[in-house]
C-alpha cells in the first residue's frame, strides 16, 4: 500500500471519527443561539482571563467545522460578533471560515474526489461554466451571493483547476462584507440582557442589513458584470 493511499485512509478515518463523535455526542446542540446566550457571560469572563487561548480554541472549533462541513457555521460567526466584538470577531472569523473553507476544498481535491463528483457532480457543469466565463470573479460571485450552499461550494470548487491559493483569498474577500453584517448582529445579540433588548434599533438595524444585504450585492454584481461586457 503505498504512501499516498494511507494518507488519504488516516484522513478519511480521522474525520469520520470527528463526524461520528459530533452527531453521536449531540455536540450541535452547542451550536445553537440558544446556547449562545445561555454561555455569554461565562464566555465573556474566560476571554477576559484568557483572550489568546479563547480567540485559539474559538478558531480551531471553527476551522474543523467548516473543513467537516458541519453544520453551525453561521451561529459560529454570530458568536464571534458577541464574543470579540467586531473589529477583532471580522478579523478571527475571515481567517477561520477561509482557513476551514480551504480546507474542506482541499480534501475534496485530494481525498474525497469520487464521492463529491457522485454527490455534487450536477452542479459542477455550472460551476466549471462560470469560472470558463469569468474566472476568479465567479468564486467571487458565489461568495457574495451563495447560489449554492458555501459548504456545496468549498466541495465542488475542489474538483475545478482553480489553485487553492486563489480559492482561499477569493474567498476571503468574497465572504468579508457578509461577515462584517454577521458580526455586526451576533455583536448586538450579545448586548442583549432583557426582552427589551430584542428590540434594540442596533439590533433591528443588524437583521435588516442581514436582509437587504444580499439584494444590494446581486445588484452590485450585475452592475459589475453589465460593464464587462
Amino acid at each position: 500500500m503505498n504512501k499516498n493511499l494511507i494518507n488519504k485512509l488516516a484522513i478519511v478515518v480521522a474525520g469520520a471519527v470527528l463526524v461520528a463523535l459530533f452527531f453521536g455526542l449531540d455536540l450541535q446542540q452547542y451550536l445553537t443561539l440558544e446556547y449562545l446566550k445561555e454561555s455569554q457571560a461565562r464566555f465573556a469572563d474566560l476571554y477576559d482571563e484568557k483572550p489568546a487561548m479563547v480567540i485559539g480554541s474559538y478558531m480551531a472549533i471553527y476551522i474543523l467545522v467548516t473543513a467537516l462541513s458541519l453544520p453551525g457555521a453561521a451561529i459560529l460567526t454570530l458568536a464571534g460578533g458577541a464574543l470579540f466584538g467586531l473589529v477583532t470577531g471580522l478579523v478571527v472569523v475571515s481567517f477561520a471560515s477561509s482557513i476551514g473553507a480551504t480546507l474542506a476544498c482541499f480534501v475534496a481535491r485530494f481525498v474525497l474526489r469520487d464521492w463529491v463528483q457522485n454527490k455534487f457532480g450536477d452542479r459542477l457543469t455550472t460551476i466549471n461554466e462560470g469560472i470558463a466565463r469569468e474566472g476568479a470573479f465567479y468564486l467571487f460571485t458565489l461568495r457574495l451571493i451563495p447560489v449554492f450552499p458555501f459548504f456545496v461550494i468549498n466541495l465542488v470548487m475542489g474538483l475545478t483547476q482553480m489553485s487553492l491559493f486563489t480559492f482561499y483569498w477569493v474567498s476571503q474577500l468574497g465572504m468579508l462584507a457578509g461577515t462584517i453584517v454577521f458580526v455586526n448582529a451576533g455583536k448586538e445579540i450579545g448586548k442583549i440582557d432583557s426582552l427589551s433588548g430584542i428590540f434594540s434599533p442596533g439590533l433591528i438595524g443588524s437583521f435588516v442589513l442581514l436582509g437587504l444585504f444580499p439584494l444590494a450585492v446581486k445588484k452590485l454584481v450585475t452592475s459589475i458584470q453589465g460593464r464587462k461586457k
